[in-house]
């Protein structure tokens, strides 16, 4: 029986092996396979660009205060007159009626009044990226119109601006978080393994001290020591810090174990051998081979960030006004009467899902592409 190199076409072969691929070729080739972590990838390349351009896109600055706009439903982009005629994109005006009886707000469409949409008109200044002043928005329309596209929130201002608004903060926190949590989880999850006694034996013990307390309670007893009279970039600055520096046990017991690993190979004993200093050996050798489940279970992480950031802001611990952020948007939608009267409010809430999602099947498509045994 002829063996499977036997039956190779010899030029494929050779041209196979000529084609050196290098490892992150290989998972890329992979990765590429996963249908699944393809698609969320886009999802969140396209939901941080929104959340870049936030200013940008959102029709109103997402502080903007509309009194008479209270709990309005989204409303209806018209492409087509009464007559039937395709017309650039419209909307009617909005009336509001108030039942005295139930004090339920009813808000129709107007239609003998119509106000078009335009594009790129001026509004309120805003900085873009926080350094360049402008005040162009892609979407606006004439006085006396308006554009609530996911609705209105209870006191009156514009979910979608404020959702676009609240992405920067709940999408930047897991990375600024995961980068903290990269940093610290790597270097003492390096040097337990590689030093081993007595270094070894203290960091173990402290990170099992931490991963000891329960992570929501704890979390709500260091937001609750921060300073209500700190400005919002206090607040939000604080939230990130302590997300971090709980969440990073994990990722050094896991670094730790690929040390171990890889400390009794050949390639490492034989920089040993020859004198190489420990930074070279760990920052050429180990750290290199722990780098593709580093950023594995460091993006397997990021869905807790998210929750974790959304919990805080939910119970008022976290994010507070004048910022905002998914967590802060969906306390609006607690209570059973506003679910069913308004179910827009909840919008924020499938946001957040949205994100946990994407990353969780990112996290396993990277893991998958990682794994050099995976098919």
């Amino acid at each position: 029986m002829a063996s499977a190199i036997d039956q190779l076409d010899p030029q494929q072969t050779v041209a196979e092996v000529g084609a050196s691929r290098s490892l992150w070729q290989l998972a890329w080739r992979r990765f590429r396979k996963n249908r699944l972590g393809l698609i969320s990838a886009v999802i969140l390349v396209v939901l941080y660009l929104l959340a870049m351009f936030a200013e940008f896109l959102g029709p109103y600055y997402f502080d903007e205060f509309h009194g008479t706009r209270v709990f309005a439903p989204p409303q209806t982009v018209h492409l087509l007159t009464e007559e039937g005629r395709i017309t650039r994109p419209f909307t009617y005006a909005y009336t509001m009626e108030l039942n005295m009886t139930t004090l339920a707000r009813t808000y129709t469409e107007d239609r003998s009044k119509r106000y078009p949409i335009r594009f790129f008109v001026k509004g309120r200044p805003y900085r873009m990226f926080w350094i360049f002043e402008l005040d162009r928005r892609l979407l606006g329309f004439d006085e006396g119109g308006s554009l609530f596209l996911l609705g209105t929130d209870s006191l009156g201002r514009d979910l979608l601006s404020r959702i676009l608004k609240g992405a920067q903060v709940s999408l930047s926190v897991p990375l600024i978080g995961t980068l903290i949590t990269i940093i610290l989880g790597s270097v003492l999850g390096v040097a337990s393994g590689y030093f081993g006694g007595l270094i070894d034996n203290v960091i173990q013990r402290f990170i099992e001290v931490i991963l000891s307390f329960p992570r929501i309670p704890l979390w709500l007893a260091l937001s609750a020591a921060v300073p209500k009279t700190w400005p919002s970039s206090y607040v939000y600055l604080s939230v990130v810090v302590i997300l971090s520096l709980i969440g990073w046990g994990g990722l050094a017991r896991v670094v730790r174990g690929k040390v171990l690993a890889y400390r009794g190979e050949e390639y490492v004993l034989a920089a040993q051998s020859v004198g190489a200093s420990s930074w070279r050996i760990i920052t050429r050798h180990l750290t290199p081979g722990s780098l593709s489940h580093i950023i594995v279970v460091a993006t397997l992480g990021i869905p807790g960030l998210i929750l974790g950031e959304s919990a805080l802001s939910f119970l008022g611990v976290g994010i507070t006004p004048p910022m905002t952020s998914w967590g802060v948007l969906i306390k609006d939608a607690q209570h059973i009467n506003a679910i069913i009267n308004n179910p827009h409010l909840m919008i924020p809430g499938f946001m957040i899902i949205l994100a946990v999602l994407c990353f969780n099947f990112l996290g396993d498509a990277m893991r998958d592409a990682a794994d050099p045994f995976s098919t």
